[in-house]
């Protein structure tokens, strides 16, 4: 597929999708939604990425929901507008559950919709000047209403509570206090820093533990304590019997570093 709203790039096993509507701060409009939708779903079937980088061209991650784009459909009916917020949802909930790592490179303002998408990421990295969280959505007469699960699991009940009902920012500082943000880099080597991280990743962790524990924590959010204890059961029979169980045990065994 032809994109005209990102660009994805993969260098050895890392992919990168850059936001790439500079002109709008790399607002989500139903275009980028889509496109976001497809690289990744794309990326999920690539055995050869085993970690992502998400990121925005420009001075901005994402500056959240084109406004222009709400406006539209604030005219349309209630169906429609249902729908494109399924389609933000089924996005954000696609971050969660990928298969391989991914992280969020927040090299600018990362509002409303864009931090939620940097908080459904596995991890966050912020640039230490730039980087910037907002979720304005109550001083706008809207509702967080989306991205609210995402900032939850990321933060925690209380400090996303009190993020949101102020409608306030978060500089990279505050964020990482909060839970939000997982490393602070200066800003110029923000990107080469997230780099040798995805790098490290895939040559550090087996691919195969990497898909099914982001699984298992997409399941816990289905199911009841008792139900997810089984399938936690389960999971761990299952996986003695892969073949990267075999090649971590033989290589710990004989005290040699694996390289994944």
């Amino acid at each position: 597929m032809n994109y005209t709203t990102l660009t994805c790039t993969v260098t050895g096993r890392t992919a990168t999708v850059t936001m790439n509507r500079p002109e709008r701060r790399n607002a989500l409009n139903e275009t980028l939604i889509r496109e976001l939708t497809d690289v990744f779903t794309s990326l999920n079937k690539n055995p050869g990425v085993r970690v992502v980088l998400l990121t925005g061209a420009g001075g901005a991650f994402c500056a959240g929901m084109d406004l222009d784009h709400l406006v539209e459909y604030a005219r349309l009916d209630q169906g429609k507008n249902l729908e494109d917020a399924q389609n933000l949802l089924r996005l954000l909930l696609l971050l969660h559950q990928h298969k391989k790592a991914v992280v969020a490179v927040v090299n600018g303002p990362a509002l409303g919709g864009g931090c939620g998408l940097a908080a459904a990421c596995d991890f966050v990295y912020a640039g230490a000047e730039k980087g910037l969280f907002g979720v304005p959505e109550v001083r706008l007469g809207f509702v967080p209403a989306v991205i609210l699960f995402f900032l939850v699991k990321r933060m925690g009940s209380g400090a996303a509570r009190e993020f949101v009902l102020k409608g306030g920012k978060f500089g990279s500082s505050e964020a990482l206090a909060a839970g939000l943000v997982s490393e602070i880099v200066p800003d110029a080597e923000l990107l080469t820093a997230a780099g040798a991280f995805a790098e490290h990743l895939a040559a550090t962790t087996s691919p195969s533990s990497v898909t099914l524990t982001k699984e298992l924590f997409g399941r816990f959010d289905d199911m009841k304590p008792s139900e997810a204890l089984e399938y936690a059961t389960a999971l761990n029979a299952l996986s003695r019997k892969t073949d990267d169980f075999r090649k971590g045990m033989e290589a710990f065994l004989a005290k040699e570093k694996l390289q994944w």
